[in-house]
């Protein structure tokens, strides 16, 4: 399973990659957004992960391996397609192809990884799978930046649209299950005892569009910065990424999830502040990739989920905990949308208050070694 995960959480991160390192600049050069438009398409695109406790159903027809393969061809079709449509209803559009899939994807590859490997492994295993997506998006940022000075944007989506559903189609010869590792069950419940994993995706959710959407977008639209140069920034945050993961894991076994997570909220704070109210090209760039670093604590979150669940609850409970997630991430590009229009530091403001919120809420977390 962990080979198999691996070339998915490669492809799949390539592709996002890429679709990211492209996206905003497509859609302000081509298409013609605007600060709530790009709030309206972030929005559209956190849908189908509002929509991911439809896994559960899904899964009653197809084997959760499967689904992961059939997730990630869909994530290329999506991303093949964007460059053709060029107006903000087509944006949105082939941004709901794309989001499916990767969602999906997301989803039964966290599920699979907690099921598969035990709670001492399970830190490092993510690590390592988000430090195999880091070298991917390194390699893929890096022709992106590459191919923007020679094609058009609707080449690249095409190219990188082809290469990620093409390996999802190969994935999908391979079976890597041991039935006897795997603990789901096809349906979707809510338990109260997990409020607290439920309450911090939540508010990871909200966090995180503040940093893939609007973080982003003021560099593109405030600062100037052209695709080449995003392309490079993503190049420079995934190499950081690669080289720090290891000491997350790490981190997270021998402090726990509680000081990882506290130190993520804490830094958040200042970091959206200093988007706020820091008016310098280059500290905005430092603040992007510093946030990416922190952005990656949040594996946190699975392993305190697997930490306290039972067995038969962990792939249920997290659907669940992904769609509560997204249910903020469908919300607060709207909203921090419709506030950009009003002065551009407004979402930030508010996502400093969000890390108070979720520093807060990390203190109440308790596992059996910490």
């Amino acid at each position: 399973m962990y080979a198999y995960l691996m070339v998915l959480v490669i492809c799949a991160s390539a592709g996002l990659q890429g679709w990211m390192a492209l996206f905003t600049n497509f859609a302000k050069e081509v298409v013609g957004v605007n600060g709530f438009q790009i709030g309206v398409a972030q929005a559209v695109r956190e849908i189908p992960g509002f929509l991911t406790f439809m896994v559960m159903y899904v899964l009653l027809i197809m084997k959760e391996h499967r689904l992961s393969a059939w997730s990630v061809v869909l994530l290329g079709i999506g991303i093949g397609a964007t460059g053709f449509f060029t107006t903000f209803p087509g944006l949105l559009m082939t941004t709901v192809i794309m989001s499916i899939g990767f969602h999906y994807f997301e989803t039964t590859n966290k599920s699979l990884t907690v099921q598969y490997f035990d709670k001492n492994d399970a830190p490092i295993i993510f690590a390592r799978l988000r430090g195999y997506g880091a070298l991917a998006n390194i390699a893929v940022g890096t022709i992106i930046w590459a191919l923007s000075f020679v094609f058009p944007y609707r080449i690249n989506f095409l190219l990188l649209g082809v290469f990620v559903s093409f390996t999802g189609i190969y994935m999908l010869t391979k079976n890597p299950v041991n039935d006897q590792r795997l603990h789901h069950q096809n349906k979707l419940v809510l338990r109260r005892k997990y409020w607290l994993y439920y309450t911090l995706n939540f508010l990871s959710g909200a966090r995180r569009q503040i940093f893939i959407v609007f973080a982003v977008f003021l560099l593109v639209e405030k600062y100037k910065l052209g695709v080449g140069t995003i392309a490079g920034i993503y190049v420079l945050n995934y190499a950081l990424t690669f080289l720090t993961n290891r000491y997350i894991s790490k981190a997270i076994n021998v402090y726990g999830e509680r000081v990882v997570l506290s130190l993520e909220s804490a830094s958040l704070f200042v970091l959206f502040l200093g988007y706020a109210f820091i008016e310098n090209v280059w500290v905005a760039i430092i603040l992007y990739v510093l946030d990416s670093i922190f952005f990656n604590f949040s594996i946190g979150l699975n392993t305190y989920l697997q930490k306290t669940a039972d067995p038969g609850d962990l792939s249920q409970s997290t659907a669940v905990g992904f769609t509560i997630n997204h249910i903020s991430a469908v919300v607060i590009p709207l909203i921090g949308g419709t506030l950009w229009l009003i002065n551009w530091r407004l979402p930030f403001i508010i996502g400093a208050c969000l890390t108070v919120v979720a520093l807060y809420f990390t203190q109440k977390i308790r596992t059996h070694r910490h």
